[in-house]
């Protein structure tokens, strides 16, 4: 098949994030299919990455989408009904670029990611499209606003809510939705009456995240990954070191927490201390996890998987997590994560893990197996070619 990918970013470096997804799929998919790649740069150091993306991609195009033409984009919009998230990724020149693919390609399938690329192909009947989000976008927002923030963080998040919850309605005008939950796959099919949605998971690389016999027998590293910079992570990480560490501290005086993701801001630095280690970004973040007692995602909003927890099932290190991203993974709790939903269950649930280390073993072990039968890449690709020959007979 000959297939056009449309990305709101460019998909490298694959470290988190829309990236991480779209170079998994697209690695597994190019020696069976000729892939084309239309995305967004940002800075001049995107560029770079042009040149690794052409070993899977046999034609790579980019628009440069500078972080101030965007804000510019949403400054112009904001009387609009058009969310801020879509409005700042409107581009002329990305309509004439994709204008252009089409007129001198024949596909016979078209990805394109995200709720902000989303308008580039909405009247588009005639092509066999995909749209796949990340998550239910209006939730995400949703959850936002229950954390506690000034009044004027909370005036625009409410706003930015309602006009996504509207506008998410386009997901109607696509052939096939994906979406990587199935908690966000009943949210959409329910808000706004949608029969077209599918499940596309998230996934892991098992050949990056491979378990190889953890050592279970240490109880003394707490760890968090993800991008230090984005708004779920931060309120997480500081929620959890100002509400639920020192609890778990007075029962474990040496427990140390590590917290791993590229661009901290300084709230999230200034949290470092004797006990509580900032790294920045990290590589080989498989160094993190089999280092790691027990690995914890305290988020109190988001929506989607988290790729954090499904890393650390993959390497086989148990997790405790709170209900976001829980729900859409389809599992029992205590098959490699233990979902609780308030903080005291929350500091419970990891003492019980680390007074116990039969318990973190069989906890991560499941976790394992879990991760080897459903949210493998190669398992997740498969499933992406079969909606793709889906839209295609439609």
């Amino acid at each position: 098949m000959k297939i056009l990918f449309l990305a709101n970013r460019i998909p490298y470096p694959p470290y988190r994030g829309d990236k991480l997804k779209i170079y998994n799929l697209t690695k597994r998919l190019y020696p069976h299919h000729e892939l084309h790649l239309l995305t967004f740069t940002e800075s001049e150091e995107d560029k770079n990455y042009i040149k690794p993306l052409e070993e899977i991609f046999t034609k790579v195009a980019t628009v440069h989408l500078p972080r101030w033409k965007g804000a510019f984009n949403c400054l112009k919009g904001i009387g609009s009904s058009i969310p801020f998230q879509v409005l700042y990724f409107q581009s002329a020149a990305m309509k004439a670029k994709l204008a252009d693919f089409l007129q001198e390609n024949s596909y016979d399938a078209i990805h394109v990611q995200h709720l902000r690329m989303s308008t580039y192909l909405q009247h588009q009947s005639q092509l066999p499209r995909i749209l796949d989000l990340p998550d239910a976008f209006s939730l995400y927002w949703k959850r936002r606003q229950q954390v506690e923030k000034s009044f004027w963080k909370n005036t625009f998040e409410r706003i930015e809510q309602k006009r996504l919850e509207s506008f998410e309605a386009i997901i109607k005008d696509y052939p096939m939705t994906l979406v990587c939950s199935q908690e966000d796959l009943m949210y959409l099919e329910q808000l706004h009456s949608a029969n077209n949605l599918r499940l596309l998971p998230n996934g892991v690389d098992t050949t990056t995240f491979r378990y190889s016999h953890h050592d279970y027998s240490h109880q003394h590293t707490l760890l968090f990954t993800g991008n230090m910079d984005y708004a779920p992570n931060v309120d997480a990480v500081t929620f959890f070191v100002d509400e639920m560490l020192p609890k778990v501290k007075a029962q474990f005086p040496n427990i140390q927490l590590v917290i791993a993701g590229q661009r901290p801001i300084e709230k999230v630095k200034a949290l470092a201390c004797e006990y509580i280690t900032v790294t920045g970004f990290v590589k080989d973040l498989s160094a993190m996890y089999a280092a790691a007692s027990v690995v914890i995602s305290p988020l109190r909003f988001g929506a989607g998987t988290q790729n954090k927890v499904l890393e650390a099932m993959a390497m086989g290190v148990p997790v405790v997590c709170t209900e976001v991203g829980f729900k859409g993974l389809g599992i029992a709790d205590g098959d490699g994560v233990f979902s609780r939903k308030d903080p005291q269950a929350f500091i419970d649930q990891l003492a019980a893990l680390l007074s116990d280390e039969s318990l973190r073993k069989t906890t991560g072990e499941k976790g394992r197996k879990v991760i080897e039968e459903k949210f493998d890449w190669d398992v997740i690709t498969r499933k992406l070619e079969t909606y793709f020959k889906e839209v295609c007979a439609l």
